[in-house]
């Protein structure tokens, strides 16, 4: 017995077309692009002074960030001055330096007053940024 034989697969398309599937392809890639969420990170912007005796300092800091507003900033949230003892508290026990981050319009007597704070505490090194000249 004898069966038949599809002669269409035989005899059809001998190549398959993917131009289709590639632009497929691409408009996927394009959607997903436009539409992910990028994700940024928030900043503060703060305008460092600028010093002629600037030295780089590499070791880890506890970063104080105080703003044009004099808002004071810990990890990138605003942060009192009752945190601020709290955390001078412990930088002092573990002997860290502190590095004050001030916006050059930033009010002299807002940087003074953590100064003194941290000095008060007990902590032995406290920096300034500054921008080299």
């Amino acid at each position: 017995m004898k069966f038949k034989r599809h002669m269409e697969l035989e005899h059809g398309l001998k190549q398959i077309d993917i131009a289709p599937l590639i632009d497929m392809v691409f408009q996927l890639l394009i959607f997903f692009m436009l539409t992910s969420s990028f994700i940024m990170q928030p900043g503060i912007k703060v305008n460092l002074p600028k010093a002629v005796t600037s030295e780089v300092i590499k070791n880890e800091n506890i970063e104080i960030i105080i703003s044009s507003e004099n808002v004071i900033y810990l990890n990138g949230k605003v942060t009192s001055i009752e945190e601020l003892k709290s955390l001078f508290k412990q930088v002092a026990q573990r002997k860290q330096s502190v590095l004050i981050k001030s916006d050059r319009r930033a009010s002299l007597g807002r940087i003074v007053e953590i100064w003194d704070m941290a000095r008060d505490i007990g902590v032995s090194q406290i920096n300034i940024a500054t921008n080299q000249e």
